[in-house]
């Protein structure tokens, strides 16, 4: 749309997903083999022909700089581009870090500003989905909102740990309520039109919003977050619209909701779908050589380019770029995040008595993540087991789920 924007929001710290993120942002961290979780955010952005993208973020950008530099590349003749926008210090009093969604966009208006634009999309860039932001911004336009939030039913079990907004017939939003107990969902469920029945409908932490309505918004200094901040004082000013969607959404903030959205797509038919014939999700292509998979028993996997697999053992596992597993190798229920390069015995790289890249031969790694370049010996187990949370020099353990983190090195033999 010529007359829109879009800005993906980059995350903070990202602490519930570390050690992912201990070098990368939210955003870079791989998912399905193939992608990042950005890939997602600005793939819907394009099938929306929003080609005007910014992407903020401030902590440990340079990989998601990279990524986002080496993969969308639009026509020279065209106004597209794709630009990040990083956390800065200036004379005009901007010398801390962004504090909240709205902070950020606040702390970056000035870049947004030499755009010419009447509306601007907002989304996060760590959840997984794939959804129509041009149906959400026609809706906008059509109802004459100031402000557009996506929205999706949740059980009731599941309110605490969103902010809860209840909307009248014209599906305009009265109400917003942030993560309510189980005390307070009375009177908070809105009546779905079509349907007749009740839900209780969770902000999805999207919005369209106009021009005029996000700089009145971003006045106030102390207003940090959309969620909890400006949508709430924006209802008695503003018209803010509803916008319901019921599809697969999965925010994979956490280490837990990461490991299981991956290991759902490497079902026949997953609920989300990198299998898309119209909706695509678009991601650099590395150029590399088909994978090599030799004498190999593979169940229920995604196997990425330029993976070698040599006489092992793979199921309900996702295996990413430049991946080896080494001869009788059992990987199971696991993450196998791959290597940004290969290696060989001419490069150096190959020391006596260190692990070459990838998994060694004769190991077992169930129930576990093994992040990019690590080096995983011959003869290791790695096992899911219930265990309090665990920080080590060579690995973790969140909600039971073991982490080799980048670049680590598990000597042969190792049992975790």
């Amino acid at each position: 749309m010529d007359n829109a924007i879009a800005v993906v929001l980059g995350g903070g710290r990202g602490t519930r997903l570390f050690p992912l993120t201990k070098y990368r942002s939210k955003p870079a961290v791989p998912i399905g083999g193939s992608y990042r979780l950005v890939d997602v955010a600005v793939s819907n952005c394009i099938h929306a022909n929003l080609r005007r993208v910014f992407v903020v973020t401030q902590y440990q950008s340079e990989s998601l700089n990279r990524h986002i530099a080496n993969t969308y590349k639009f026509d020279d003749f065209s106004s597209a581009f794709i630009d990040i926008l990083a956390a800065e210090q200036t004379d005009e009093g901007g010398n801390d870090w962004f504090r909240g969604t709205a902070d950020a966009v606040r702390k970056c208006f000035k870049h947004l500003s030499r755009e010419s634009w009447d509306y601007i999309v907002i989304v996060s860039g760590d959840q997984l989905y794939r959804m129509s932001l041009g149906e959400m911004m026609r809706l906008h336009v059509q109802s004459k909102a100031d402000v557009t939030v996506a929205t999706k039913p949740v059980p009731a079990e599941q309110t605490s740990g969103f902010g809860i907004m209840k909307m009248d017939d014209s599906g305009r939003i009265v109400h917003f309520d942030e993560k309510p107990p189980l005390e307070r969902l009375p009177g908070l469920a809105s009546t779905v039109p079509g349907t007749g029945e009740t839900a209780y409908l969770a902000s999805m932490g999207i919005y369209v919003f106009s021009r005029a309505a996000l700089t009145d918004a971003l006045r106030n200094e102390e207003h940090l977050d959309f969620g909890k901040h400006v949508l709430p004082g924006l209802l008695a000013r503003s018209r803010v619209q509803a916008f319901l969607y019921d599809g697969y959404w999965e925010d994979v903030g956490t280490i837990r909701s990461y490991y299981e959205a991956n290991l759902q797509l490497t079902k026949t038919e997953p609920v989300f779908d990198f299998y898309h014939r119209r909706c695509p999700i678009y991601t650099q292509r590395p150029f590399l050589a088909p994978s090599k998979i030799q004498s190999c028993r593979i169940d229920q996997a995604l196997v990425a380019d330029g993976c070698t697999l040599i006489d092992a053992h793979v199921e309900r596992s996702v295996i990413g770029v430049r991946a080896r597993i080494g001869r009788g190798s059992h990987v199971k229920n696991s993450l196998i995040l791959g290597a940004d390069d290969y290696e060989t015995s001419g490069d150096g790289e190959l020391k006596p008595g260190r692990p070459a890249l990838g998994i060694g031969e004769g190991s077992l790694i169930e129930g576990a993540i093994v992040d990019k370049n690590a080096r995983v010996g011959s003869g290791v187990r790695i096992l899911q087991r219930e265990r309090a949370d665990y920080d080590g020099r060579h690995h973790f353990v969140r909600d039971g789920i073991v982490i080799i983190p980048k670049g680590a090195v598990i000597a042969d033999g190792t049992e975790i």
